[in-house]
Order: C-alpha cells, then sequence, then structure tokens
C-alpha cells in the first residue's frame, strides 16, 4: 500500500471527515505491562450508540494518563500512524517513569472522541493527550466538559471552550512559515514559489506567501511544474536594479580566447532573489538540476528522508535549506538519545510521528506539574517548543543538503573536524621515520 508522506498525513489522513454526533457507551478496557515496567491499558470503543449516556461506570478507577488514538481506525495508514504515536509516547514515559499511561482507541474519533474522554475521566485520569486527527480535534474542542489539562495531537481552528485544552501537532504549513522567517533574516526579499499543484503543495505556498508578505517580501511568480523542465530553466526572477545588470559572462580559455560555443552559461541572478519549492522529495530532485546554480533554494521536511542510505538522492538537493526536527537531524545529540528508538526501524515520516509522541509526553508531564510556562522553551526531539497562548509550536533546526546528506552548521563543522584530525592523524604516521637496526 502507497505510503503518504508526513505532509500527506497531517493534511490528508488526519482531517478525515467524519460527522460527530453519536457516541459509544461504555469503552472497555484491557491492561498490558511494557517490558519496560510501563502499564499500558488499551480502551476499546464499541459501535456508537444513538445517545450520549448521562453517567459512567469507572472502570478500575486509578491516576493515570489518558492517551486518545484512532488505533481501530478503519483506514490502516491511520491506525498505523496512531500505533507510532502511542510508541513514541510510550517511550517518553518509560524515560520519565510518572503516572501510568491508559490507551484509549477509537476506530472514528469525531463520533467516540467525547465518551472516551468522559470515560478516560471517570477512570480517574489527571491529563489527557489527543485525539489525533483534525475533526476529532474539532469534537473535543467544542465539548465545554475539558476539567484537566488536555494536549489535542493536532490544531483546531473551532473556538476553544475551556483554557485546559493545549494543541500540538506537527503542521507542514508552520515549516513554510519558519523558511521564510530564515530566508527574510538571511537579506532575501523576492520569492518565486514552485508549486506541484497538489493539496499539499497548495497549503505550503499559501502559507510561504502570506508569512512572506508579512515579513515586507514579495512574490515575483508562482509556478506549477508538472513535469515540464522548461518552466523551472525559464523560472522568473526579480531583475536587477536598473544600470546595475552584470555583462553576460563568456567562456574563455586559460589564454584568454573565446571557446567554441557549447551550453550556455546562466546568467548571475540579482540579490534577494530566492525560490520556494513547495514540493516533495521526488518532485525537488527533478526540479533542482534546471534551477540556476546562484538562486538560494529553500524548502520543508517533506525533502528530507534521512541520511541512512540516502546519499545518492541526496545529492541530487545540493545546497537546499529546509528545515527538520533534532529526531532525525541529530540523532547522536545527548538530548536526543535519552529517549529509545523503536523497536524496528521506521520510514522518516514514521520516524517524525514517534518523536512527536515523546514531545506530546513530555509536554502532558509539564501541564500535569503545573510547569508549562516556568519549563518553556523546550528543546525536544521535534524541535525547539514555546506555548503562544493555548498552541505549543515548534521550531525546527535549519539545515541543508551537502555531500549527500542533510546537515545542520553543527554537524557540519562536526564533520570537518572529524576529517581533519582524521587527516592529521594520517599525515603524522607516515613521517615517522624507521630507523634501519644496525649491521650484525
Amino acid at each position: 500500500m502507497q505510503r503518504f508522506s508526513l505532509g500527506i498525513l497531517f493534511l490528508a489522513a488526519l482531517y478525515v471527515s467524519a460527522s460527530a454526533n453519536a457516541i459509544p457507551e461504555q469503552p472497555v478496557a484491557v491492561s498490558a505491562v511494557t517490558a519496560q515496567g510501563v502499564v499500558i491499558t488499551t480502551v476499546q470503543a464499541p459501535p456508537p450508540a444513538p445517545a450520549l449516556p448521562t453517567t459512567l461506570v469507572a472502570d478500575n478507577p486509578a491516576p493515570h494518563i489518558a492517551l486518545l488514538l484512532p488505533l481501530k481506525s478503519k483506514s490502516t495508514e491511520l491506525a498505523n500512524y496512531a500505533k507510532v504515536v502511542q510508541q513514541g509516547f510510550s517511550a517518553a514515559a518509560a524515560v520519565q517513569q510518572g503516572l501510568p499511561v491508559r490507551v484509549y482507541a477509537s476506530s472514528d474519533e469525531p463520533k467516540e472522541v467525547v465518551t472516551l474522554y468522559r470515560q478516560a475521566i471517570t477512570n480517574g485520569a489527571l491529563a489527557v493527550a489527543g485525539p489525533l486527527t483534525r475533526d476529532g480535534v474539532a469534537t473535543l474542542a467544542a465539548y465545554p466538559g475539558i476539567t484537566v489539562p488536555t494536549l489535542a495531537l493536532n490544531t483546531s481552528e473551532l473556538p476553544n471552550q475551556t483554557n485546559q485544552l493545549y494543541f500540538f501537532g506537527l503542521p507542514a504549513e508552520n515549516e513554510a512559515r519558519q523558511i521564510a522567517q530564515i530566508a527574510a533574516l538571511s537579506g532575501l526579499h523576492d520569492a518565486t514559489v514552485v508549486t506541484t499543484n497538489t493539496a499539499i503543495s497548495k497549503r505550503l505556498a499559501a502559507a510561504f506567501a502570506d508569512e512572506w508578505a508579512k515579513l515586507g517580501g514579495t512574490i515575483t511568480a508562482e509556478v506549477v511544474f508538472k513535469g515540464d523542465s522548461t518552466v523551472i530553466t525559464k523560472l522568473p526572477v526579480a531583475p536587477w536594479p536598473e544600470g546595475t545588470e552584470p555583462q553576460p559572462a563568456s567562456a574563455v580559455s586559460e589564454t584568454g580566447e573565446p571557446l567554441p560555443p557549447g551550453r550556455p552559461l546562466p546568467p548571475p541572478i540579482a540579490p534577494g532573489n530566492m525560490v520556494f519549492l513547495a514540493t516533495d522529495h521526488d518532485k525537488a530532485r527533478r526540479i533542482r538540476p534546471y534551477l540556476n546554480p546562484g538562486l538560494p533554494v529553500y524548502a520543508t521536511s517533506l525533502l528530507f528522508k534521512g541520511n541512512t542510505n540516502q546519499q545518492l538522492a541526496n545529492y541530487d538537493l545540493n545546497e537546499i535549506r529546509f528545515v527538520d526536527m533534532p529526531w532525525l537531524l541529530q540523532p547522536d545529540h545527548p538530548a536526543v538519545m535519552i529517549y529509545p528508538r523503536a523497536a524496528t526501524a521506521l520510514e522518516p515520516e514514521e520516524d517524525r510521528l514517534y518523536a512527536m509522541g515523546i514531545d506530546a509526553y513530555r509536554l502532558v508531564h509539564r501541564l500535569l506539574t503545573h510547569r508549562a510556562e516556568s519549563a518553556l522553551p523546550l528543546d525536544g526531539v521535534t524541535g525547539r517548543i514555546s506555548l503562544n497562548r493555548l498552541q505549543f509550536q515548534r521550531e525546527g533546526l535549519a539545515a541543508f543538503f551537502r555531500i549527500g546528506l542533510g546537515l545542520t552548521a553543527d554537524t557540519l563543522a562536526a564533520l570537518n573536524a572529524a576529517k581533519a584530525a582524521a587527516k592529521e592523524a594520517a599525515e603524522q604516521a607516515s613521517s615517522v621515520e624507521i630507523t634501519p637496526s644496525p649491521a650484525p
């Protein structure tokens, strides 16, 4: 079955549409203990009932953190993503060793989330994480009975009924906005946007353009790439200020003689120009070779599929700047290494969700101990997390593609230092003179 990218996940799979009317009655709990000793209780919701029950019966009541996820969704992809989030959440719980976690599984979040939430409170939940889908979050946001610190794992545009409901997720639009900020801080002011006309591409382009305008930038053009390289080689950019355009570069030999006509050199790009690729990894690989090498190129984490077994593909994205999370870019960082990786290797989009589960638990733990504001910003495995009203905002690491790798400035410096040390050691070894033994 086709695997979706991270952007498709959060802007499609987690936007599943469903009505929020009938809600099931009492869930059934099944408990288990992980290898790390963390108590995980899965509460499964039965088929929807026609009316919301006025009272619920406590099922094995005890203080705990409730995790509401669509683990029984009919969408295999969504159920799998929910499972990965659960794994990350449980991994962080094992490290923190706080309250036990009880998982409340749903098949249709908009229809079941309120009853599952009420059941969790009845069972003694002191904090709640979830739901995961945007429709599920919208349903919960409209519920006036939020009585404990609750962290929704997505965003909602609906009015919040309480100051106990917080929001945290990985919307790709936020990365597009961060890229606009990074480019503006680099002194760029004229942007050409390349889209592929998909839903996620349009959202990324819109988010970038909105933030770019707020920062005083200008959108020179928006180009739709449908496979024709001509639209890229003739990409519109802002012109040079009148009277400052340099003479066309000419190809000459070392003696100064003109070389025979060949491939024309790309025209010099006026300062301040850039291009934003609102595309995925595969489309960006097709676009990058046709872009003027003097044009700064920016994109989101949709381009980064990790550094493992991806070096050849990453070479095609050379010098593209993007943002992503420390979990993928700095796996050897001490703040990242403290949390265990998944038992089985995950695809990059799944690994990001696993990391989101880790940081979700850490944020819930802070909400539970009333340390949300005093303990922020948080250097999370998904990025630097701050709180804006009730929305947790994540700032990814700035990175770029070079030598077939996705690197931050720190990781590049570490690589260069390691190479220099290895070269020095080799030179010292080769300079050691071997004194011949005296003849007998």
